[in-house]
């Protein structure tokens, strides 16, 4: 990877590169899951099973869509006892972190005889996606779980996942079991944007939804941002991304297996060492060249990194935290002496890992807070996903004829201002001698 001196007209143009890069939507993608939505929306089950058949399982029946109690069963004897055994920690430090997000209602009266207040309740239903991972091979167990957990802890009652199936219309037995560990046993095959609208508008077998969340590929992400409004959704969400900054106290072989942590993902992945030592940089740059020939998503890597990777070097700390912020990543990490002394440089970030010794990897799996994060410089107004995502407010108003009679000559005045005459009489009606 090239190494950039910050400040520069080089640098800028790489930054403006990085910070720039965003969810783009071809305009035949947008027609094609536009289709879909609406094939699912008037066609219901028999739409969803045709998806289904032509792109995942070719032999899957409409009564198969749904994943049997007998098919959980079975998978419990197909996956062994260290899994279980790392998925229990997984589940249980995510449960641990997300129970502190729970926020209950409140009242508050006073003396002129007003009752305000917030009741909060959890949305009825919640549908979790949870991506195929190689047609099944690589189940995303971590996403069962944090797309679960907050769900449950929120107190939806009714929560389900859909995923697609593998081509003999199965669902990997790693995923069932995480599934299950989260305490939801309704599970439906179908993955892409048909999963997203069934989920949205329901089908005579998928139940509608109140709110989606999970990740997954362009086709889910634009079928989530088209649903949005008839349902709820957790956030748009674009490639992975990481940003670390470090000084000369920096181990650049850390920082170079953390680089090459999130180039893996996707060839539109960024990854970025913003750093005040010329010496790390270049260590971090020939360790970079080692380490990807190592990997088995070598290409994927190279293109991440050519498109979207940056070794910056800065004058100073105060710099690197300032393009931080206007970076806005969604996992940043600090290798620098003491980095706790610099929480309070830290304004927009989806996450961050404080320390030589907290890779992303741990936030991916077991830490507890929840892998789903703002991308593209969205942490700059949207949080990781949480148990908020899956509640809803409603505030509550009570008044007592004297208060109505302290405050309604200023309603009147207000509403007369607006030219809301109704309004204005609304209250009239109810003070008037």
């Amino acid at each position: 990877m090239k190494i950039y001196r910050y400040p520069s007209v080089a640098a800028k143009k790489r930054l403006d590169t990085i910070v720039n890069r965003c969810v783009d939507f071809k305009a035949r993608d947008i027609q094609v899951v536009k289709r879909i939505l609406t094939d699912v929306r008037k066609n219901k089950d028999r739409a969803l099973i045709d998806y289904v058949n032509r792109f995942d399982a070719p032999n899957l029946p409409i009564s198969s869509l749904q994943v049997t109690k007998e098919e959980i069963k079975a998978a419990r004897c197909q996956v062994n006892r260290g899994f279980i055994r790392s998925l229990n920690k997984a589940a249980t430090q995510i449960e641990e972190f997300h129970r502190h997000q729970v926020e209950k209602s409140w009242f508050t009266a006073d003396a002129g005889g007003t009752l305000l207040g917030q009741l909060v309740r959890p949305v009825n239903a919640a549908g979790i996606y949870v991506p195929g991972g190689k047609g099944g091979e690589t189940p995303l167990v971590s996403s069962v779980l944090m797309g679960c957990i907050p769900a449950k802890i929120a107190g939806v009652k009714n929560i389900c996942i859909t995923t697609p199936p593998t081509r003999t219309g199965e669902v990997n037995p790693h995923l069932l079991i995480a599934a299950q560990r989260a305490g939801v046993e309704k599970i439906y095959k179908a993955g892409s944007a048909w999963g997203i609208a069934a989920l949205a508008y329901g089908t005579e077998t998928v139940p509608r939804v109140d709110v989606i969340a999970g990740p997954g590929n362009i086709y889910v992400t634009l079928a989530k941002k088209m649903v949005s409004g008839s349902v709820g959704i957790d956030m748009i969400a674009g490639p992975s991304e990481i940003l670390i900054i470090a000084d000369t106290t920096a181990n650049p072989a850390y920082i170079t297996a953390d680089l090459l942590s999130q180039a893996e993902h996707d060839p539109l992945s960024s990854a970025m060492l913003i750093t005040t030592s010329p010496e790390l940089a270049r260590a971090v740059s020939d360790g970079l060249i080692g380490k990807t020939e190592e990997l088995p998503r070598k290409a994927i890597v190279e293109a991440s990194l050519k498109t979207y990777g940056a070794l910056m070097v800065v004058p100073d700390l105060a710099t690197a935290f300032e393009l931080a912020n206007h970076i806005a990543p969604e996992h940043l990490e600090l290798h620098v002496e003491e980095p706790l002394r610099y929480l309070g440089c830290i304004q927009n970030a989806g996450a961050v890992f404080f320390g030589p010794h907290t890779p992303e990897a741990v936030g991916d799996y077991v830490a507890g807070p929840n892998h789903v994060l703002p991308t593209a410089g969205c942490a700059r107004f949207a949080s990781a996903l949480s148990v908020n995502h899956f509640i809803k407010k409603t505030s509550v108003l009570h008044y007592t004829e004297e208060a109505l009679k302290r405050d309604g000559p200023d309603v009147i005045r207000l509403a007369g201002i607006e030219g809301l005459s109704a309004h204005a009489m609304a209250v009239k009606v109810r003070v008037k001698k």
